[in-house]
């Protein structure tokens, strides 16, 4: 199916979200921070990307900028994991360039139908 390039620093959170992602045939790439974020959507230019907004080195706010800046990635869906359900920190998700948003925890049915509406309409 779809390369998707998960980028979470927590490990309970990157197992569940591969799992999910796994069971529904997609390939899966992990990334533990920001930075090492940004470097593998470049690299290997992932069909989309699970981005915890709450990572070291470089927040998924910023991970997410630097990632639509660039050309190669500027269309790649991303799709925001956060457990900040304030509207605020919402607005700042999408403001940086996200297509959608899930809140931990992650609900596997809800995550999969908005990874699956992504990923078809960059087909």
């Amino acid at each position: 199916m779809a390369l998707i390039l998960v980028v979470e620093d927590d490990q309970n959170n990157l197992e569940l979200v591969t799992r999910f992602l796994r069971r529904e045939g997609h390939q899966v790439l992990h990334a533990l921070d920001g930075s090492a974020g940004v470097e593998a959507a470049f690299q290997h230019k992932p069909d989309l990307i699970v981005m915890d907004m709450g990572l070291p080195q470089m927040n998924g706010w910023e991970a997410t900028s630097k990632i639509r800046e660039n050309p190669e990635t500027a269309h790649t869906p991303i799709v925001a994991l956060t457990a900040h359900a304030m509207s605020e920190e919402v607005a700042k998700a999408i403001e940086a360039g996200v297509d959608t948003y899930e809140l931990k925890p992650v609900a596997y049915q809800r995550l999969m139908r908005k990874i699956a509406a992504l990923v078809r309409s960059e087909v």
